[in-house]
């Protein structure tokens, strides 16, 4: 696996079903990518997220949902079991990953990147670690990392910021 990468389409990562994924696979278009947990006061997102997910699927966006169980143990199932909560609670249809850490020595490759390309509100000062569940990155069509959004920032709030990203190419 990379533990540097130049862009986000550098890297692999498990797919919830236990498949390799390469996010290159993934070029050309507009990522959101989201650390999730089933049990969090935060976990009502997956809703704003699949609404993201379906009205800009068709012209380039892809949510990416990586389970993380680092927070207040909020996320302490299984793949099945996730995927069964998200689909049946939420319709979840965009991709889902295996279970990470974000944060530590175990955190996967990918967060390690992210982190480094957006360090967050503190910068350096907090180290760029993610704070708690449903931090979200958007990346750009050539794999570049443009935003970091906090927990509490709602997905529907990001639609602006992904339609600008989403135009740069179709306009």
């Amino acid at each position: 696996m990379v533990e540097t990468g130049n862009t986000v389409f550098d890297f692999e990562a498990e797919t919830l079903d236990g498949e390799p994924k390469k996010l290159a696979d993934y070029r050309g278009q507009v990522l959101l990518i989201v650390n999730t947990a089933s049990h969090c006061g935060f976990t009502p997102q997956y809703a704003g997220l699949e609404k993201l997910y379906d009205t800009y699927k068709d012209r380039g966006l892809v949510v990416l949902g990586f389970p993380c169980n680092q927070f207040g143990g909020q996320e302490p199932g299984s793949a099945a079991a996730i995927g069964a909560f998200c689909e049946k609670h939420y319709g979840v249809s965009f991709p889902m990953f295996a279970k990470i850490e974000v944060n530590g020595e175990g955190a996967h490759p990918l967060y390690r990147y992210l982190k480094k390309e957006k360090k967050g509100l503190l910068g350096a000062l907090g180290g760029g670690g993610i704070k708690w569940n449903f931090t979200k990155f958007l990346v750009d069509r050539e794999g570049h990392v443009v935003a970091r959004y906090g927990s509490t920032t709602k997905p529907e709030i990001l639609a602006g910021d992904i339609e600008k990203l989403l135009n740069a190419k179709e306009g």
